[in-house]
């Protein structure tokens, strides 16, 4: 009778490891379907998106150059002054600009490791969820929660030099609504919403950015281009 039970007992619980591992590989798909597909996806090489952020009422815009898996650059105008920073060479070396006001220079210096790695996961603009197994991630599903009000499911992914992400996904869109993450030693996330569609993918046009820090701060898209020519010379490091 006991060996009975434990084989039921045995055999109930790989089915639902089984079912639980079919879940998330579910929920993934939708996702990226929802996300206008795999095939669209790998046939965007790179991107630039210009944004507004919105601080203290000052208005901050920024241009960011992504071409996807190699190299990208954020530059944002702050009162007059010109904030670069750049990731090149598949996320292996880094540069930025800063202003005096800013703690900087004024001069171009080598980005800290930490940043690097922090920045390098823009270099996959559509997520750790796209092609997560390729990409050697590890997706579980957490439960479903409400954000907003609404269903979501949480995923926790772990990259695969190990950091940490959770991914709420709208249970009716299939699309991101928030992440959480650690971001310069601190936890924070970042909400999404108000998707438009540019050449069939959606993109979020607002972004509100959260931690303990800086409180909220909400980021505003003002223009996608897809594909667009990127010239290389714009991540390279100018000479002091």
């Amino acid at each position: 009778m006991k060996t009975n039970s434990f084989l039921a007992l045995t055999v109930a619980t790989l089915v639902s490891v089984g079912a639980y591992a079919q879940t998330v590989d579910e929920i993934v798909d939708k996702h990226v379907a929802a996300m206008g597909g795999l095939d669209k996806l790998k046939g965007i090489t790179s991107l630039v998106t210009e944004r507004s952020l919105s601080v203290q009422g000052m208005e901050i815009p920024s241009k960011t150059t992504v071409v996807v898996g190699k190299s990208l650059r954020t530059e944002s105008s702050v009162m007059g002054n010109s904030m670069i920073q750049v990731v090149d060479n598949a996320g292996s070396t880094g540069w930025m600009l800063r202003p005096a006001m800013m703690q900087g220079t004024g001069e171009p210096e080598d980005m800290p490791a930490d940043q690097i790695k922090q920045q390098k996961s823009q270099l996959d603009p559509f997520g750790p969820l796209v092609n997560y197994k390729d990409k050697g991630n590890k997706v579980e599903l957490v439960g479903k929660e409400k954000v907003d009000g609404k269903d979501n499911y949480h995923l926790k992914v772990t990259s695969a030099d190990g950091v940490v992400v959770d991914e709420y996904l709208d249970a009716t869109t299939y699309l991101v609504s928030k992440v959480k993450a650690t971001m310069n030693g601190q936890e924070g996330e970042i909400g999404f919403s108000d998707y438009k569609s540019v050449e069939g993918i959606p993109f979020a046009n607002t972004m509100e950015i959260a931690n303990p820090q800086m409180g909220t701060l909400t980021m505003v898209t003002t223009k996608i281009t897809v594909n667009p020519k990127v010239d290389d010379t714009v991540f390279k490091k100018p000479a002091k």
